[in-house]
């Protein structure tokens, strides 16, 4: 096979799913082929790093970066009092999520117009190393299981635990509302921090996987209504955050019924049923359009229920979740993993075929 040209690598990276139909469609479809082989198979390239070797260090990580502009962002727009339909602060929000989406997209899509000419395996090899940093499956793995080992412990340090992956005040949660935390937290991240950059490099490659991370990293610091931060970082973000939680919300409709679909198919591999008619049901309950795909779906595949004290439930007639569903549901979410992988995979596979 031929080597891909300078110009092809970073075209069929911005769109793997078009280049794919272009092979597809075409009577001599040699170099689209490879292009969307190259694409398909940085899909597990990406997921073996992550499982080897986890997060990259801090200083090089991307989010870290998109977190701190954020942040520093963050202080200049959101006030310090509660001001009711404050339209400017909204309309500074949606400017500066903008700016910063348009440079890191602009800046992935610049690093692919620069990558030399190179053969199909090794552009797979590259485009999976820069994709790696935008998902995270390994460290949240390691993070949930980490709850419940230190709920052996003793609920108190469940609890503490539990602070490393929610916001909420886990004070006065039970140990069976710590494991319910634990999976939400599993189902929800499974969706945004896996799947979703996952599907938009499907879509739009490395820009679209790194414009959305950015989306979901300004979701989780400013999209959350109401007062955040402590001193003089304590700022109020009912308006300043709505473009980021909107924006959040839209990127994320497809990726997370894709999940609770992904997680049925785990389901019935052991022949468990989600029931769609119930996690509809269960979807129409939680404060995000989203949320409550992925964890509705987790939730009737564990036959357990979920949810937030005073706010929300989720399969209401399950059981208490004990370890050993916490257990279970990191192995659902650990086929979904490897089930996209075998997808990447499956494509590279047709591609070869029509080389």
């Amino acid at each position: 096979m031929s080597a891909i040209e300078p110009w092809q690598l970073p075209a069929a990276a911005l769109s793997p799913l078009w280049w794919a139909w272009q092979a597809l469609s075409q009577a001599h479809p040699g170099p689209w082929a490879r292009d969307a082989m190259a694409a398909a198979l940085a899909v597990p390239v990406a997921l073996l790093i992550d499982r080897l070797w986890g997060e990259p260090p801090v200083w090089m990580h991307p989010v870290v970066a998109m977190g701190r502009l954020l942040g520093a962002a963050g202080l200049r727009i959101a006030p310090r009092q509660d001001r009711s339909r404050d339209w400017p602060r909204f309309g500074l929000g949606a400017l500066a999520w903008c700016l910063l989406a348009l440079l890191f997209a602009s800046l992935y899509a610049l690093i692919q117009w620069l990558l030399p000419p190179m053969p199909w395996w090794l552009g797979a090899l590259v485009l999976g190393v820069l994709l790696k940093p935008l998902l995270s499956w390994r460290m949240l793995r390691e993070e949930v299981l980490a709850v419940e080992a230190a709920l052996q412990q003793s609920l108190p340090e469940g609890r503490e635990r539990l602070t490393w992956l929610v916001s909420r005040d886990t004070a006065q949660l039970d140990a069976g509302q710590v494991r319910e935390s634990a999976i939400e937290t599993l189902a929800e991240n499974l969706s945004d921090s896996v799947l979703a950059p996952l599907f938009w490099f499907a879509v739009a490659g490395l820009p679209g996987a790194a414009l959305y991370r950015l989306a979901n990293t300004a979701d989780a610091m400013w999209g959350y209504p109401g007062w955040r931060g402590k001193g003089d970082d304590r700022r109020h973000w009912q308006w300043a955050g709505k473009w980021a939680a909107r924006a959040d919300d839209l990127l994320n409709w497809m990726p997370a019924r894709l999940t609770a679909l992904l997680l049925a198919l785990s389901g019935m591999a052991v022949g468990r049923s989600v029931g769609w008619r119930g996690l509809r049901q269960d979807a129409r309950v939680t404060l995000s359009p989203n949320g409550g795909w992925p964890m509705g779906a987790m939730a009737r595949l564990l036959g357990v229920r979920l949810g937030k004290p005073g706010v929300y439930v989720l399969n209401p007639r399950g059981r208490v979740p004990q370890p050993a569903e916490l257990q279970q549901a990191v192995v659902h979410a650990g086929r979904v993993v490897a089930l996209l992988a075998v997808c990447g995979l499956a494509v590279a596979g047709v591609m070869a075929g029509a080389t």
